[in-house]
């Protein structure tokens, strides 16, 4: 459901607003509403906290990899001033530890272009130089190479690469001609020499490295309170942003959204700092009223599902709790193997004692679809891949009765879309109802009576529940009722000629959408059925070719069932998870009248840091 909200206006003396900020971001209960969209050009102030604010959080991430790679506990240490000092370290070492890793790339490069002429004595070239001779170093094509350069430019080969040669010339300081190959540049450093310069820079980067490890040990605390208290920093002045002031500047006019179960803790602290304020419900045309959903237990762990579509917006019910059994029992339908529902039940119970608290409730949200996975292929007679309908196992018989075959699947595939498409209608029209009042919900009831009213009929006429005569009478009711509500009062007030045309006109629409929303949900048959046989396909495949030696048969069987189950497990889960979410998205929220386009309630508080 979505929480009630009130709307609340402040009227704030200029030398107690301070004071009223950092009260109100204490409670932590008052979502400010917004005027000024984005950022301002001439919010130099903020801008800069906010860019400190993305390289604050960026430094955080980097520290905590290496702490989790050293595999070293965190200092409780939780000081702003020093995290502040130390992200100006970091920063630091960072711009080091980049040039250091630029100038390993170009030594690198340089003893790469270097090691084909060997380790030489840089002194010694220099020597032959002042006494009147002059070394060059050349490169060409092997096919290109000259003999008589070696007696012309006294041509010394000194080393083959493929089919390259490296040679040097040492001729005479007055003689300008130069054998017909590509010069290359004397080396100003020899290649111990370079060698010697790369292994300081590597080291001087390890220790870099290893002052970052201890940076993450021993100030990532402080660091993620510097954090904190940064971006408590940057909500304040994005409040000041959406602030009017008023004679004079003297009088500061804000508001904001409050849910009405924090209302009482909010107006005490109001009423403390003596602080003018008016409270009112949103109006009906109101569309910036923030979104706080509220759910139990169960639906809560399906909203952020829900929210990878949209929130809904204020005044519409919130659709979370309608399509989460939906989406449980579609899921376990989908991927339909009692094997993988275990695995995953086993798997989501684990890791929820594991992770961190804010990946618990996703851990959650596993065990819940593997549990109703393990229910659905117990009914869909398949675990692993094994059709349990065709093994003669003694202790299954008495559940087989139980269990349905592909026909069966696919016609339950058909009613479960039937009943969700039903549903979907019923809380549109209790929506209208709720919003509108009863007149503006009458064609929905209406196509309702038809459908559910029209399918009764069948059904009984069918089973002769009922006397022809009465059936007759009955289906002239139903008819003629639901057309009434469909043609004539589909917009109460309006000309009955027009209503008859709309009525037509959307007619059509709802025939040629309800037949192409059924026929969706066999994507529930097939998925299942699609999953079970790559499931039976990869059992085949260890069975036929693991071979028949002893130990070594064995290994190769489990092999492959551990790949080809893995693989299957895989594809088959992500779609078990979007295809659900597509009727759920599409179909459901289609035909329940959902609108969306909501604001989450995001309240200006302190920041907690959490792990």
């Amino acid at each position: 459901m979505v929480e009630p909200m009130k709307k609340y206006s402040f009227l704030i003396y200029h030398k107690i607003y301070d004071e009223f900020l950092e009260s109100i971001q204490q409670a932590g209960v008052v979502h400010i509403a917004e005027k000024q969209k984005g950022v301002p050009e001439d919010a130099v102030d903020l801008r800069r906290l906010m860019d400190k604010g993305e390289r604050l959080k960026s430094t955080i991430k980097a520290l905590q990899q290496k702490l989790d790679k050293a595999k070293m506990a965190q200092s409780p240490s939780c000081e702003a001033s020093e995290g502040h000092q130390q992200f100006k370290k970091y920063q630091e070492l960072k711009s080091k530890q980049e040039d250091l890793k630029i100038q390993q790339q170009s030594l690198r490069k340089e003893i790469d272009n270097l090691s084909v002429w060997g380790d030489f004595d840089l002194d010694m070239l220099q020597k032959i130089e002042t006494s009147g001779r002059r070394i060059r170093f050349y490169s060409c094509r092997e096919r290109n190479f000259r003999p008589e350069w070696k007696d012309r430019f006294d041509a010394v080969e000194i080393n083959h690469v493929g089919a390259t040669v490296y040679f040097v010339t040492v001729t005479s300081a007055d003689i300008n001609e130069e054998p017909d190959a590509e010069k290359v540049r004397v080396p100003e450093q020899s290649l111990g020499e370079l060698q010697t310069a790369l292994q300081r820079a590597i080291a001087e980067a390890d220790a870099i490295e290893s002052e970052m490890v201890r940076m993450a040990a021993e100030h990532l605390g402080d660091l993620q309170e510097a954090y904190r208290s940064l971006r408590e920093s940057i909500d304040l002045n994005k409040v000041h942003l959406q602030t009017e002031k008023e004679a004079d500047n003297h009088l500061i006019l804000l508001e904001g959204w409050v849910p009405e179960i924090e209302e009482a803790g909010l107006t005490k602290i109001l009423d403390r700092l003596d602080v003018y304020y008016l409270a009112t419900a949103p109006a009906r045309d109101d569309n910036t009223v923030p979104v706080l959903l509220k759910n139990n237990r169960f639906a809560r762990l399906f909203e952020p599902i829900g929210e990878l579509f949209d929130l809904p917006n204020y005044h519409e019910l919130d659709l979370t709790p309608f399509f989460a059994p939906f989406y449980m029992l579609f899921f376990g339908l989908c991927l339909g193997d009692a094997g993988y529902g275990l695995l995953l039940l086993v798997a989501g119970l684990v890791l929820r004692i594991k992770v961190k608290p804010s990946m618990k409730p996703f851990m959650s949200l596993v065990a819940v679809l593997g549990a109703a996975t393990f229910v659905c292929g117990c009914f869909c007679a398949t675990f692993f891949g094994i059709a349990l309908l065709d093994v003669d196992w003694a202790w299954l018989t008495g559940f087989k009765k139980l269990m349905l075959n592909s026909d069966n699947l696919f016609s339950l595939a058909l009613i479960l879309g039937g009943v969700q498409i039903i549903f979907g209608m019923i809380v549109k029209a209790v929506g209208q109802v709720r919003r509108y009042g009863w007149a503006s919900s009458f064609e929905t009831w209406g196509w309702l009576i038809l459908i559910v009213g029209g399918g009764s009929l069948y059904i009984t006429d069918e089973k002769a529940l009922i006397t022809p005569a009465v059936a007759r009478n009955l289906c002239y009711a139903v008819l003629g009722i639901s057309g009434l509500l469909i043609f004539i009062l589909n917009t109460p007030g309006r000309n009955p000629l027009i209503n008859i045309g709309a009525g037509l006109w959307n007619s059509y629409n709802m025939i040629t959408g309800l037949l192409g929303d059924l026929l969706s949900y066999i994507r529930l048959f097939a998925l299942g059925l699609c999953g079970g046989v790559m499931g039976f396909v990869f059992n085949d495949l260890a069975m036929q070719l693991s071979g028949d030696i002893p130990v070594v048969s064995q290994f190769i069987m489990l092999v492959i069932l551990l790949i080809g189950h893995s693989l299957n497990l895989f594809m088959s889960g992500l779609g078990a998870f979007v295809h659900p979410m597509r009727l759920t998205f599409v179909e459901f929220y289609k035909n329940s009248g959902f609108e969306g386009c909501g604001k989450k309630y995001q309240p200006l508080k302190q920041l907690i840091i959490g792990n």
